[in-house]
């Protein structure tokens, strides 16, 4: 595998974003296998490049969208349908997941008759006003503790106006059509499923009481990644979410999820190139190709850690790896172990890098960003 690394590095030059397809379309069947009730919806925000989309739009996925602009990526994919199996896929396979939308956009997208999520009074007059023909999805706050990002500071309705919003929007002459949650990105406390499906489990029931023909459960993302031996695996997730949803919701329910991460962290590889070296207080800092205003920026965004592997073996020591811009912000990683014979020209490799990272990258300082590089399409 190392050897092909170095190979297609060469053969392209560095940095490079190796986007293996295969892993994308076994992550995504790993993820059907597992929860088999459950419609999968990409969340584009992940990883927004075109061709993960079209591999995803291929396997049968959904998609999760947050603006236009990725809407349009989606919808190019559809282009050639005709207009009623253009509309269903909209409907069906589509979901605006961001609770606020610009009126622009409502304004857009108001003719295709979209699914979207809202947390609060505001945004529900601002539908009706620019996009009547929306079906809707409250969004709950849940807890989120020990997720890798998290989300409940800035998206959810409590609970407890959940009815009162519920309520708000059919009285004019909206139609509410389910309800969502967030347990925040990279969820390894299972807790948070539970207790967020035991939630929304009994405003669903409330609803229904009513006589609101409330249908869909969201589950949002979270769904954790095996970025090392220590994640829990999907299957152990899966166990809890099957049975906790079979109890709690009736059998017609419309159960979907919004994983990203899951999706594409483990099929990208970055492979980065020493471009200097200098001891600074004693510390050996190795400069390379690319940083935290680029394929990096997760560091940044997503509080991910990195990872680094050389080619070459030798004696490994504490290092600093830092980005090629100007600004001392750009720091990698100050505490990874590498060899200390490592010299300009040399190759270093981070695995498990294809979730935000590309999504967020910048061209600070007038440095591109890494090459990217399609394999087993």
């Amino acid at each position: 595998m190392k050897n092909d690394l170095v190979k297609l590095a060469r053969k392209y030059g560095t940095p490079l974003f190796i986007l293996d397809h295969a892993k994308i379309r076994e992550n995504f069947r790993a993820f059907k296998k597992s929860l088999p009730t459950v419609q999968a919806y990409y969340a584009v925000k992940a990883n927004s490049n075109q061709e993960i989309i079209k591999t995803l739009f291929n396997e049968g996925a959904s998609f999760d969208v947050a603006s236009y602009n990725e809407f349009i990526q989606v919808h190019d994919q559809i282009q050639n349908y005709r207009k009623k199996d253009k509309e269903f896929f909209i409907w069906d396979k589509i979901i605006f997941s961001n609770t606020i939308k610009d009126k622009d956009t409502l304004r857009k997208i108001k003719k295709y008759k979209p699914l979207m999520t809202y947390d609060n009074a505001d945004e529900i007059k601002k539908i009706k006003k620019y996009c009547p023909t929306a079906g809707l999805v409250l969004r709950l706050k849940v807890p989120d503790t020990g997720s890798q990002v998290e989300m409940s500071s800035k998206f959810g309705a409590e609970p407890g106006d959940a009815m009162a919003l519920i309520d708000a929007a059919f009285d004019c002459g909206l139609t509410v059509e389910g309800l969502s949650f967030h347990v925040g990105s990279q969820c390894t406390n299972f807790d948070n499923f539970t207790n967020a499906l035991q939630i929304t489990s009994q405003i669903f029931n409330e609803c229904r009481k009513k006589g609101y023909a409330t249908k869909i459960v969201d589950m949002g993302g979270g769904f954790p990644v095996p970025y090392d031996s220590y994640a829990p695996k999907i299957e152990q997730l899966a166990h809890v979410i099957n049975s906790e949803t079979k109890r709690l919701f009736p059998d017609d329910v419309e159960l979907i999820a919004e994983p990203g991460r899951f999706m594409v962290a483990t099929a990208a590889t970055l492979v980065s190139e020493i471009i200097g070296k200098a001891r600074r207080d004693g510390k050996l800092f190795y400069h390379i190709n690319d940083g935290v205003y680029h394929t990096f920026s997760g560091i940044v965004y997503d509080h991910w850690i990195p990872n680094f592997s050389a080619f070459k073996r030798g004696k490994t020591e504490v290092c600093a790896v830092v980005g090629p811009t100007c600004d001392s912000f750009d720091k990698i990683s100050v505490s990874e172990q590498l060899p200390g014979n490592l010299e300009i020209g040399d190759l270093l490799v981070t695995e498990n890098i294809g979730a935000y990272s590309i999504a967020s990258s910048t061209k600070f300082n007038g440095f591109d960003g890494a090459r990217i590089l399609h394999i087993n399409k």
